[in-house]
C-alpha cells in the first residue's frame, strides 16, 4: 500500500468488483486502453484472484486508487521489465480535475524508481487527450516521439548525485 496526502495506492481486493466490472465495461473508457471488450463477474473475479502475481512474475500490477476507503480509479503498471514499465491511470469522472490522478501517478513514479528500481516509465496518450497530456506533463513527463495519432511520453529515474 502506498499512502499520499488525500489517497491510498492498494491492491485489488474481491470487494472491488462491481468497481471494476463498473470501470472495465464503460465503453467511454476503452479509447484509453489496449482493451475493448466486456467481462463478465467471473472473468473479473479471476483477474482480482490473480492480482497478487509479483509484477516480476506477472509483468503488470494494478493499484486500486482510493479515496477514504472508496475506489475512485485505477494506475496500472504494464510491459514491467527491470528498467522500464508502461503506465496508465483511469479516474472516475466525478473524481477528475481534483488532483488525485497526479497524486497517484507521483506515488507510482516514486515507487517504480525506488522500490522496483527501474529507470524509465513510459505511456501513450492520443493527440486529443489533452487532460491526459496535461497529467503526464506535470509530473514530469516529456514527449519522446510521435507516431500517427500517438505521443509517446517517457520519464527518466533522476540519479542523485
Amino acid at each position: 500500500m502506498l499512502k499520499g496526502k488525500n489517497i491510498v495506492l492498494r491492491p485489488l481486493q474481491n470487494s472491488d468488483l462491481d468497481f471494476l466490472f463498473e470501470v472495465e465495461n464503460n465503453t467511454k473508457n476503452w479509447q484509453f486502453g489496449s482493451e475493448k471488450k466486456e467481462y463478465n463477474k467471473q472473468e473479473l473475479l479471476d483477474y482480482i484472484s490473480n492480482a497478487k502475481t509479483d509484477i516480476t512474475v506477472a509483468k503488470q500490477y494494478r493499484f486500486v486508487i482510493d479515496l477514504n476507503s472508496t475506489p475512485i480509479g485505477f494506475i496500472d503498471l504494464f510491459d514491467y521489465t527491470t528498467d522500464s514499465a508502461g503506465v496508465g491511470v483511469i479516474i472516475t469522472k466525478d473524481h477528475r480535475n481534483k488532483g488525485f490522478a497526479k497524486e497517484a501517478l507521483n506515488l507510482l513514479a516514486d515507487y517504480a524508481f525506488v522500490i522496483l528500481d527501474i529507470t524509465q516509465l513510459y505511456c501513450s496518450i492520443t493527440k486529443d487527450n489533452l487532460a491526459s497530456i496535461k497529467l503526464f506533463t506535470s509530473c514530469g513527463f516529456e514527449l519522446e516521439k510521435e507516431v500517427k495519432d500517438l505521443q509517446y511520453f517517457i520519464k527518466l529515474v533522476k540519479k542523485l548525485k
